[in-house]
């Protein structure tokens, strides 16, 4: 007798004998052969991109190894030249305390370099190295960056010279304290990216897949989160007052605060939703003497839209110092404008 559960057991092929069929469908095949050549392409595509900008710009990243001065020791980092005749850029942390060392590049140049100046409230500085002929790494635009874009990290980490790590856009307008002596500010528009950054890193480039240079690795936050300081319109002229005058000027107010939102109908008026809430007031500082208060709304610095942190920091430039500016305000409902004179931010 053949029962029901024989009978299918006769007629159901053998697993081996599915997985054969399968193989011989020349649809599977076909199919199996497209992806393959999808994945193939991708990676290839992948791998041009990463390599093409390791490429242009890996003879542009120099290992710095710097002399600090006594009781400093010695410190290293990464460096990324961005003139022919000598010009390069850093992290201000990796040159602190220093006034000289060497820059080493991958063919074996091994050059001496002076720091031309350090601005720890941005983790910028500009050595210039003695010689000529170095390969410029262009700049590109950090503004311009999407999250999810492709980059790639050049530096020097742990002493290996030239390395390439890749990675993505993983956040942008990141904020990141910076210090210098009782000075305090915020670095703006932070790049954070997943590309593998590790000591040694510290000044090297972040750059796009065109081989641009969009940031200056400067921090390692954790496994995964690097951070970078943006190139962009405020960081060039951060550079060039580098290396021009090997310094930057910055004005000072006097006003710690943060942002609050405009009363609905102040903000209708303006165009904007938000100010700058003064919390407290630095004794004689400009603002203080100016007859500025705690809970004054400030909208707007000599003529500059005022939102929030970030646009007074911005607004606070060399110019600015030593001469009359007008500051308006929201105080108990009505706008208030009043004058103010600068003095310069010490450190």
């Amino acid at each position: 007798m053949v029962t029901l559960g024989d009978a299918a057991a006769a007629v159901a092929p053998a697993p081996d004998t599915m997985v054969e069929a399968a193989a011989a469908d020349p649809a599977t095949l076909a199919d199996e052969q497209l992806i393959e050549a999808i994945e193939e392409e991708a990676l290839d595509a992948y791998s041009t991109a990463v390599s093409g900008a390791a490429a242009r710009l890996i003879p542009s990243v120099a290992s710095l190894r710097v002399d600090r001065r006594s009781g400093w020791g010695g410190g290293s980092g990464s460096a990324v030249a961005f003139t022919p005749d000598g010009f390069l850029l850093t992290n201000a942390h990796v040159v602190a305390g220093a006034e000289r060392g060497t820059a080493t590049f991958v063919d074996g140049d091994e050059l001496s370099i002076e720091v031309v100046g350090r601005d720890p409230l941005s983790d910028l500085a500009v050595v210039r190295a003695a010689g000529s002929g170095l390969t410029a790494a262009p700049f590109g635009d950090a503004a311009r960056l999407r999250v999810g874009q492709l980059v790639v990290a050049i530096g020097n980490p742990l002493g290996f010279a030239g390395s390439v790590t890749a990675g993505v856009i993983s956040a942008l307008g990141r904020s990141l304290a910076a210090r210098d002596g009782q000075a305090s500010r915020l670095v703006e528009n932070v790049i954070q990216t997943d590309a593998a950054l590790n000591p040694g890193n510290s000044g090297g480039a972040l750059a796009d897949i065109r081989g641009r240079v969009v940031g200056i690795n400067t921090a390692v936050a954790g496994v995964g989160l690097g951070l970078a300081v943006p190139i962009d319109a405020a960081t060039r002229t951060i550079i060039g007052a580098l290396m021009r005058d090997g310094r930057v000027r910055r004005a000072y107010l006097g006003v710690v605060g943060g942002t609050r939102r405009l009363p609905a109908i102040l903000a209708e008026r303006l165009g904007r939703p938000s100010g700058l809430e003064v919390i407290q007031l630095l004794d004689a500082s400009p603002a203080a003497l100016a007859g500025i208060r705690a809970g004054d709304l400030i909208v707007s610095l000599d003529g500059r839209p005022i939102a929030g942190v970030g646009d007074l920091q911005r607004s606070l430039v060399g110019d600015l110092v030593g001469r009359s500016v007008e500051v308006t305000l929201e105080r108990e409902g009505r706008l208030a404008e009043i004058e103010i004179i600068p003095t310069e931010l010490r450190v």
